[in-house]
């Protein structure tokens, strides 16, 4: 863009302009690294849902003294036959200390089983006074049926998403520009969903909070970057889409680095402190966020503009194709 135009739209331009719009290759790259990394992480680490979405059995027991945890979980593993979790607790009526093991089971825990269950512990930590406190199933159906409630609610905020953009950004081609932040919140998810698997955390509850969580966060910097693409059209009609792009993204580069180090800074503390503290079920929250703020940061500047570009020039040179051959 010349001066001499600049100078007549009024507009002040940053001293060195990114060329977002030329990263096409990068981007294309990011999303077959983090496929890759999916699938690879999916053979070999494998997909662990959790009780809330396979069903299975949570059993909760009161001790005494000290216990260790990984012994618990070998002894019940070699009953049940499948993986087992255990957590230290305290009890809210008499804060007694107590230890919730949780597994996934399509049949379920029997009479029988827990009381086999119960014998064995209890020969094994004779000295911890281990008495039942609670023992519930979940069903199998329950959990498919969370999960599927689960899943509507993100396709649901989706398309809200995408109504909602399409109607506030209009003038510049609301709907393309709606799709396109969908397909960039896609990478944000599927960034924190495979570090989920990589990192070998089971699918729980704390993902579809994760889900959630990088859904707004995303959006809203997407908005940001959109907004500022509208108000610059206005103060440069005769710019190219390239060219408003480049200049919007390059004056919100700064601002987007700022907030995403106080973000993502927040959640590595808040990692460092759950690994220093031993509250290890906080991690497949935390760390999956951490990562996902991370996409969502590089997807708000990177993906969802510059796809939207792609969209739309190419959009334009199949018009001004039709038009020359008639």
């Amino acid at each position: 863009m010349s001066k001499k135009n600049t100078q007549k739209e009024n507009v002040t331009l940053p001293k060195k302009v990114y060329n977002f719009c030329s990263k096409k290759r990068l981007i294309l790259g990011v999303v077959i690294a983090v496929l890759v990394v999916f699938i690879a992480g999916a053979i070999i680490r494998g997909i662990h849902l959790a009780i809330e979405f396979k069903g299975g059995t949570l059993i909760t027991y009161t001790y005494q003294g000290e216990i260790n945890t990984n012994d618990v979980a070998s002894g019940v593993k070699d009953i049940v036959g499948s993986s087992v979790i255990v957590r230290k607790g305290e009890s809210l009526d008499s804060g007694g200390k107590q230890i919730t093991i949780s597994f996934t089971s399509e049949e379920g825990l029997t009479a029988d089983r827990q009381t086999e269950l119960t014998s064995t512990l209890r020969e094994k930590f004779p000295d911890n006074a281990l008495e039942i406190y609670d023992s519930n199933d979940v069903s199998p159906t329950s959990g498919h049926e969370f999960l599927l409630k689960c899943l509507i609610a993100v396709l649901f905020a989706a398309l809200i998403v995408i109504i909602y953009i399409a109607i506030r950004f209009r003038n510049i081609g609301g709907w393309s520009a709606g799709v396109c932040s969908i397909f960039a919140l896609c990478l944000d998810l599927l960034v924190a969903f495979t570090t989920t698997v990589v990192c070998g955390f089971s699918i729980d509850s704390n993902i579809v909070a994760v889900f959630l969580t990088i859904l707004g966060y995303s959006i809203n910097n997407t908005i940001v970057i959109y907004d500022r693409i509208r108000e610059n059209r206005k103060l440069m009609p005769k710019a190219s889409l390239n060219e408003l792009i480049n200049v919007s993204c390059t004056q919100s580069l700064t601002r987007s680095i700022r907030t995403s180090i106080t973000t993502i800074g927040t959640m590595l503390i808040v990692t460092i402190v759950v690994l220093v503290t031993g509250y290890d079920s906080l991690l497949s929250f935390s760390v999956p966020l951490m990562m996902g703020l991370i996409s969502g940061t590089f997807s708000s500047l990177f993906v969802a503009p510059v796809t939207w570009s792609w969209w739309k020039n190419k959009k334009t040179k199949k018009e001004k194709e039709a038009k020359s051959s008639k």
